[in-house]
């Protein structure tokens, strides 16, 4: 099992130290640094920047929004920053929410699995130099009628192949994520419910396609804290699994919410919901069951960390992100190096 390093949205006060945990995360051999976006920093200026900044690591946007580009513009980038990256770059895409689609980008968020399909098929074609032409219920290209012509990237990207990723949740956006990309990006992941929420939905997928999970990367983002104190580490997550459960989209569209649901935390969830939507954010963190936090992070001593990472590797993992936790950059960096340490006391390194 390899481990990548989810630096989370540039501008949030520790930007110096983000890139110095890319750097260590590269010499500790890490294989992947990711950067994110949602109406803050946008990850491909960021992605080019650690790129520039470190020698071996992959850089790979966990996500690069598809309401926010054209799928042209999208392989523009993908093919830019492989180029400046040399070959190192992963494409992850996803659709982000309705509140952020309608609210930032004025873009409707209808039919986000048919949008995704279409986006990705023109991507990948804008990456192969044909010539860009495109018949689907959502793009057309050229526009019927005008002057447009079928027009060719003129960038030659440094791989005939950049890896591409989606976010994926819901059980239909899984399956057609298996059907469709390299990999599936996966947020809240529980080893112990990886099966039935995750698994045998990608696993369809790829069979859909006439493909078998060979060579697929199951890559979910898990956030980790040394310590003793298993309580005290899992309530620094409280806000942050608060905000996923409870305030990440509407009451009705909620996919954070609705997986919670799926591992078993209905009840919880329910009430995660109704406090953070009131405005009552400490009672909705205070709410989140701390055996709903310590499924979905890695938390306690490098011995623990170890156990619960031979368990994700069971499950299926292939790739595990961290987002390690901390204060202070010395604190960031032990974990990063905690991290390396543990996967090879699983024998899994």
């Amino acid at each position: 099992m390899r481990l990548g390093i989810n630096l989370g949205y540039w501008g949030a006060g520790m930007d110096g130290d983000n890139l110095a945990v890319a750097q260590e995360a590269d010499r500790l051999g890490y294989d992947v640094c990711w950067a994110a976006e949602a109406y803050g920093s946008d990850a491909p200026t960021v992605l080019s920047f650690v790129a520039a900044k470190t020698e071996r690591i992959d850089i790979g946007s966990a996500i690069m929004q598809i309401p926010a580009r054209q799928p042209a513009m999208t392989a523009m980038t993908a093919a830019t920053l492989d180029s400046l990256s040399g070959g190192r770059f992963r494409l992850g895409l996803g659709v982000s929410g309705p509140q952020v689609s309608e609210g930032w980008y004025g873009v409707k968020f209808d039919k986000p699995l048919a949008r995704t399909r279409e986006y990705v098929e023109i991507v990948r074609k804008a990456m192969t130099r044909e010539r860009l032409s495109y018949e689907g219920e959502h793009w057309t290209l050229p526009l019927p009628d005008g002057p447009g012509k079928p027009i060719k990237l003129t960038v030659h990207p440094t791989r005939p192949h950049i890896p591409l990723y989606i976010a994926a949740i819901g059980p239909k956006n899984l399956e057609q994520t298996g059907e469709i990309a390299d990999g599936a990006l996966l947020i809240f992941p529980a080893a112990e419910h990886l099966e039935e929420t995750a698994l045998r939905h990608l696993r369809a997928g790829r069979e859909k396609a006439g493909l078998t999970m060979d060579g697929f990367d199951v890559h979910p983002t898990l956030p980790l804290a040394l310590g003793d104190d298993i309580d005290a580490l899992a309530d620094i997550f409280r806000p942050y699994t608060a905000l996923y459960v409870g305030g990440m989209g509407s009451r009705k569209q909620n996919f954070y919410n609705q997986l919670a649901q799926r591992m078993g935390y209905e009840k919880a969830a329910a009430e995660i919901q109704d406090k953070y939507l009131s405005g009552d954010k400490q009672g909705a963190a205070a709410a989140v069951p701390r055996q709903l936090i310590d499924q979905t992070t890695l938390l306690g001593s490098v011995d623990r960390i170890a156990d619960r990472m031979k368990a994700y590797a069971a499950a299926g993992v292939t790739t595990l992100t961290l987002a390690p936790a901390g204060f202070t950059l010395d604190e960031r960096v032990a974990a990063l190096r905690a991290g390396v340490e543990a996967l090879e006391r699983a024998g899994l390194a």
